[in-house]
């Protein structure tokens, strides 16, 4: 066991040290074939590395940083994978950032956010393990488990698994009716972003008689706050409106959902924002621990190779509390030490 837990801390520090392909000949060569590529392809064949092996990993960091404040952040990415079989988790993802199916991973990744510090507690590789023909006689895909269903699952483990948070954030995909009453009958509260055609009620009494509102026609100015309905939730919330300029000097706006009543709209605001946190994960994940970059075939050493990139993560997030830099400018240290390492072999091996 401890010479795989080895293993893994190798394998893991070479996916923040290469900035090419993943590869187990890759790290076996850089060791001088110390350790053979069979032992590292045998090691990501073992299936042991999942959500609860991450959990395991970050648990004691976790616990020391951890109180109330801290907030759970639910949001997924895609990793596209053009050139990869298609099997369950390899295959074809809407993604609403391109506006159109691209190929790849789709991973609903949990984020625990506090004091500065961002730390990956769970995730889930949606799987389209259900194959059936459309109505054109073509070839689809679909999930036993939707992402609502799985975000849940996902709350329900980080409550067993005693995290300390208030809040839940997300986007607009998870803001609904089944998502606001799960959360709030665990006692914790959600800030979550509507859609502009979701319905308002303005009062109690607005909401019986069944007059409702579309958001993006309640007049606020930014980070104002107001009590009401959502169309098909019983309990009131706030209702808060973020206003921004965008570069060109068109105004865009944000609509905010919040369980939680006694918060004023730039609290609701501030809280929200740290949300950001998980597109920073996301973004350092693809470029930083070579997430996209193993030519992995199976499932299994797909999905192993998925917890390894996120374990470079959490050594990165260490790594930036003790020396006080960002996960860019510290994997920009390490190619530079490695670059100037392979100048002075050159050197050596013209003028040695």
């Amino acid at each position: 066991m401890r010479d795989m837990e080895q293993l893994v801390d190798l394998y893991t520090d070479y996916l923040i040290a290469t900035n090419h392909s993943a590869t187990a000949t890759g790290l076996s060569d850089l060791l001088d074939n110390s350790i053979s590529h069979d032992k590292i392809t045998r090691m990501l064949k073992k299936g042991a590395f999942d959500a609860r092996y991450l959990w395991k990993r970050v648990k004691k960091v976790v616990r020391e940083i951890e109180d109330e404040e801290g907030c759970l952040i639910i949001d997924d990415t895609i990793v596209q994978k053009e050139w990869t079989d298609e099997n369950e988790i390899v295959c074809y993802h809407y993604d609403h950032t391109k506006g159109r199916s691209v190929k790849g991973f789709n991973i609903l990744n949990m984020l625990y956010y506090n004091k500065d510090i961002s730390i990956p507690v769970s995730f889930e590789v949606i799987r389209k393990d259900k194959v059936y023909t459309d109505i054109n006689g073509n070839k689809r895909r679909k999930s036993t488990k939707t992402k609502n269903e799985l975000m849940r699952d996902m709350i329900t483990q980080a409550i067993k698994n005693d995290i300390k948070f208030t809040y839940i954030l997300s986007d607009s995909w998870f803001s609904s009716k089944e998502n606001f009453e799960f959360i709030t009958n665990k006692n914790k509260h959600f800030i979550m972003a509507l859609k502009n055609n979701r319905l308002f009620a303005l009062s109690k009494e607005d909401k019986y008689k069944g007059k409702f509102i579309r958001v993006d026609e309640i007049e606020l100015q930014d980070k104002e706050a107001i009590k009401g309905y959502v169309k098909g939730y019983n309990k009131e919330v706030l209702l808060v409106k973020r206003v921004f300029k965008n570069k060109d000097g068109t105004i865009a706006t944000l609509n905010l959902v919040c369980s939680d009543t006694s918060l004023k709209g730039k609290d609701v605001s501030t809280i929200y924002q740290k949300r950001w946190k998980v597109e920073e994960y996301h973004k350092s994940l693809k470029s930083n621990t070579s997430l996209s970059k193993s030519p992995t075939k199976t499932v299994v050493t797909q999905i192993s190779h998925l917890v390894m990139s996120m374990i470079s993560f959490f050594k990165l997030e260490c790594l930036k509390i003790k020396h006080n830099l960002n996960h860019f400018a510290l994997k920009a240290k390490i190619l530079i030490k490695a670059q100037l390492s392979a100048l002075k072999e050159i050197q050596r091996l013209q003028y040695g």
